[in-house]
């Protein structure tokens, strides 16, 4: 339970103190693959190295199923209104690797998922912020568990052919809005932040509607980094579409 509770608190520090995020897929040619997020806060936990050391916490690299999680807590997760549970439900094929070292600095989170078809997948970076909501409330004398509020905005997926495709839409305009709202704030402080895609395909990209993104060696890998902050106020930012070589 230890490590749950560390791995809780430094997800929640990441969300609210920085934001550098890595969404990277793994797509084979039958359309199936690997989705990651990764967030790297060696940068935050150089910077809190004082504090940090003086929590004694030794070094961690362990990897959590949140498929194994939700078994262990369904008691307190049965006490839950059914679309919350439907919330949680969603987190149940991602595992979470996580690795904190206060003595060296280092502080490495990676969000992942297997997929069959890439049209599956659910957005990423919902699923990190909803993350942070299991086990909010660890302590069965505090009540059961709470996912976060439902994300304003959806992330959509397709490969089909040559052609992937990447596309966000808003669909709570509301709850978008406050979303915004509460980061007012923290803009400042977050503009220097970043979101990144990285994609590798099973062959070389003949073209992509991403203009400012860049190529592994091979070709066959698509980078593409835009501001936070840009990617906050307006999801579409990172749509996009690549056409592979056949």
């Amino acid at each position: 339970m230890r490590r749950t509770q560390i791995f809780i608190a430094a997800i929640i520090i990441a969300l609210v103190y920085s934001c550098n995020f890595t969404e990277e897929i793994h797509l084979k040619e039958d359309g199936s693959g690997r989705l990651s997020i990764s967030f790297d806060g060696s940068e935050m936990m150089d910077m809190a190295g004082d504090e940090m050391a003086k929590t004694d916490e030794k070094a961690i690299d362990s990897i959590i199923s949140f498929k194994d999680f939700l078994e262990e807590k369904k008691d307190s997760i049965a006490q839950l209104p059914k679309d919350e549970q439907e919330k949680l439900k969603k987190l149940e094929p991602f595992s979470m690797r996580m690795v904190m070292d206060p003595e060296k600095s280092v502080m490495m989170f990676d969000l992942f998922s297997e997929f069959k078809n890439v049209n599956e997948v659910n957005d990423a970076f919902s699923a990190f912020q909803d993350a942070s909501s299991i086990g909010g409330k660890t302590n069965p004398q505090q009540g059961p568990m709470k996912p976060s509020e439902q994300q304003p905005t959806e992330v959509n997926y397709t490969f089909k052919k040559n052609r992937f495709t990447r596309t966000a839409k808003i669909v709570d305009q509301e709850l978008f809005q406050q979303q915004l709202d509460s980061l007012q704030g923290a803009e400042m402080f977050l503009s220097g932040s970043t979101y990144t895609l990285k994609y590798h395909f099973p062959r070389k990209i003949k073209s992509t509607t991403a203009e400012a993104a860049t190529f592994s060696q091979d070709g066959k890998t698509l980078i593409y980094e835009v501001n936070f902050m840009d990617m906050m106020k307006n999801p579409s930012v990172l749509d996009l579409e690549v056409e592979l070589e056949k």
